[in-house]
């Protein structure tokens, strides 16, 4: 294994910003002397983003992993993808869901073969990924199937030292509250102070969104709050988790701007995602947590809006990737952006 960490980097759906912002990634000296880079996908891909830039990335082509290229070289495992090449810029394709879950997929196989230390993919677009084969919501419930997780798994978005992660995702709202229960809220905070430690924080200051507007106002709203979280927040505490809530959710975020508390676990996906995204948009990573890699990728989509013009923000996709690699090697918080001042921890 080389002194840095070996990340893989998985090109994103062709049609979109992914293969621009590769490009503008792997021109950065200081990600390429930071890590040592496995680029996975189809030659096709990072030539269009080539294209649109207007710089060349030395990378030596080779049809599997080789051990030997490292520390001198990005190598490019090429994937043979059909029809790759004809895939439109701001389209949703069946050859651009099977690229990117071709190239996941042999991430993973990679890493559960201890070849690589950390995952980072280019913006996926999840209906061409549905019609390449995928079949779940996302890239979560691939990666539960692949690795055979049964235990919490979930995506969390990180913006400006602000975390969050949720009980029920890439779900229909119609779904969400049958879906809500005093275990699975459990195991979200169980996972949100596991994760946060991972990233450095000794004690993760937890807040746990309320499902109903007012937190349901005594159950004159809801009764989610007095039947299922509240119990929920109370069984963590006494497991000594470092949690608060349920408050309503359209008021707690403005504590965690100002820094009273480190991650929200939102009830479903728009609860924290919309609040984030604002305070937070031109930053923000994802990591997808509770998996035995680390696993990043910028917190924004494909941006079919503006593919082809190279418009798209690197900070994002920089962040995901520097991320990673402070999660693949062990650091703590050594990129700082993503993580409160630890003196104002409790």
């Amino acid at each position: 294994m080389s002194r840095k960490p070996v990340i893989g980097l998985v090109q994103g759906d062709p049609a979109g910003i992914g293969s621009e912002l590769m490009v503008k990634l792997l021109s950065d000296n200081t990600v390429q002397e930071r890590a040592d880079i496995a680029i996975i996908g189809a030659p096709n891909v990072i030539e269009r983003g080539e294209s649109i830039v207007g710089e060349s990335i030395e990378r030596v082509h080779v049809p599997a992993f080789d051990d030997s290229l490292l520390t001198d070289n990005i190598q490019h495992i090429d994937l043979d993808i059909p029809d790759i090449e004809k895939v439109p810029l701001a389209e949703v394709s069946a050859a651009g869901g099977q690229s990117s879950l071709d190239g996941l997929k042999l991430a993973f196989e990679l890493s559960a073969a201890g070849r690589i230390d950390g995952i980072c993919f280019m913006p996926f677009n999840k209906t061409s990924m549905h019609m390449g084969g995928n079949p779940f919501m996302d890239e979560i419930g691939f990666a539960r199937d692949f690795f055979g997780i049964d235990t919490a798994a979930s995506e969390f978005n990180i913006a400006n030292g602000m975390w969050n992660g949720r009980v029920t995702s890439h779900v229909a709202m119609k779904d969400v509250a049958g879906m809500l229960s005093e275990e699975r809220i459990c195991q979200s905070i169980e996972l949100a102070d596991s994760t946060l430690k991972m990233a450095g924080y000794d004690r993760p200051r937890i807040v746990v969104a309320a499902y109903n507007p007012h937190a349901g106002d005594a159950g004159l709203m809801g009764r989610e709050e007095i039947d299922i979280i509240q119990p929920a927040v109370k069984r963590m505490q006494e497991r000594q988790v470092n949690v608060a809530g349920p408050f309503p959710a359209d008021t707690l975020w403005l504590k965690v701007r100002d820094g009273e508390y480190d991650v929200v676990v939102t009830m479903y996906h728009d609860q924290g995602q919309i609040a984030i995204k604002l305070l937070g948009f031109d930053q923000g990573v994802s990591l997808l947590a509770g998996l035995p890699v680390p696993v990043t990728t910028p917190a924004h989509g494909t941006a079919f809006d503006i593919a082809g013009q190279n418009q798209a923000n690197l900070d994002p996709t920089r962040n995901a990737f520097m991320m990673c690699c402070d999660l693949a090697d062990g650091l703590s918080k050594s990129s700082g952006w993503y993580s409160s001042n630890s003196e104002e921890q409790q």
